[in-house]
């Protein structure tokens, strides 16, 4: 069956070039409404303002969506972030998973453009042959400068210079006055749960954006930035001592059944950590921080207001 299923894929693969290929000898008067954009691929034009989108990751939907950016396609996805909600309703076409497209389907809808990143970026060169494709996969070690860079180029692509303007000033502001209550916050140390297991990530790390741009020390050096941190111990935790718990429950955030982060981390040596004594423990928001890696617009404005919030309340 899946042998049948990718032949049948290939097949639309080739007719979809092809019809690509036609399209290719489009008017003048055309080529003047294009935008050349830069991306992680290189350079792609796009349709000025295109009416039919086509989205395969959930950060740049969130770009969009706060850009007021209306789309026509979307990934599915077990429970999407609140901000995204109104996705899941069936006048938006779902277009296979972040992981493997339905390309049946989005050569069907005729999208004039298509956004990948991160965990659909590896299908670029499939989805291509379909409609431009923009591949907007972020920078970890520059996740703020990469938020800022996509947000710009989809407002080129949807003339939405002003808002994007607005909101990445306000962000800037807000970065801004997190690096100040930081400064003497304390030290943070930054753990994802699942499965009952747990990782750190510091500095570098996919989620090191809160310690390298957001301005919070980091209460352990040396860690993994490999993608799925370093895998650590109760004892890790009672060792290094945090003033700081973040806490991402990646279970929670792609809804599988399992131990919560906070039954995990009710642990005799947590408890003795000076986070759990002082209470800041701060469990994050893990569609925000998970699902979209705080590379969306929106996701991103409220991790800083998320993590600010905590710290003005600390001891």
């Amino acid at each position: 069956m899946k042998q049948m299923q990718t032949g049948r894929a290939r097949r639309w693969l080739v007719r979809a070039g092809a019809a690509l290929a036609l399209g290719a000898a489009a008017t003048a008067a055309a080529a003047q409404t294009a935008v050349t954009v830069k991306h992680a691929r290189g350079e792609t034009a796009v349709p000025a303002n295109p009416s039919k989108t086509v989205v395969m990751d959930l950060a740049v939907l969130d770009t969009l969506h706060a850009l007021g950016v209306d789309v026509t396609g979307v990934p599915s996805v077990a429970k999407l972030p609140p901000q995204l909600a109104q996705y899941g309703d069936q006048r938006y076409l779902k277009v296979g998973t972040m992981f493997e497209p339905n390309y049946e389907v989005i050569h069907a809808a005729a999208p004039q453009v298509i956004f990948v990143a991160g965990r659909s970026a590896p299908k670029y060169d499939e989805l291509a042959k379909l409609a431009p494709t923009v591949d907007l996969t972020v920078n970890a070690k520059d996740l703020v400068g990469s938020v800022a860079r996509n947000t710009e180029t989809l407002a080129s692509i949807y003339g939405k210079q002003t808002a994007a303007k607005e909101k990445l000033d306000a962000l800037r502001g807000s970065i801004s006055a997190l690096n100040a209550k930081a400064a003497d916050a304390g030290t943070a140390l930054i753990v994802l749960t699942t499965g009952g297991k747990m990782s750190a990530y510091g500095p570098g790390s996919r989620f090191g954006v809160i310690h390298d741009a957001f301005g919070v020390k980091p209460a352990a050096t040396g860690l993994s930035v490999s993608n799925h941190g370093q895998a650590i111990s109760f004892e890790f935790i009672a060792q290094t001592d945090p003033d700081w718990l973040l806490v991402i429950d990646r279970d929670a955030a792609i809804g599988r059944e399992g131990v919560s982060a906070q039954r995990m981390l009710d642990n005799e040596l947590v408890r003795q950590t000076k986070a759990w004594k002082n209470k800041q423990v701060v469990y994050l928001n893990g569609y925000n921080w998970y699902l979209m890696g705080s590379a969306g617009l929106t996701a991103m404005q409220q991790n800083v207001d998320e993590i600010a919030r905590a710290l003005a309340a600390g001891k």
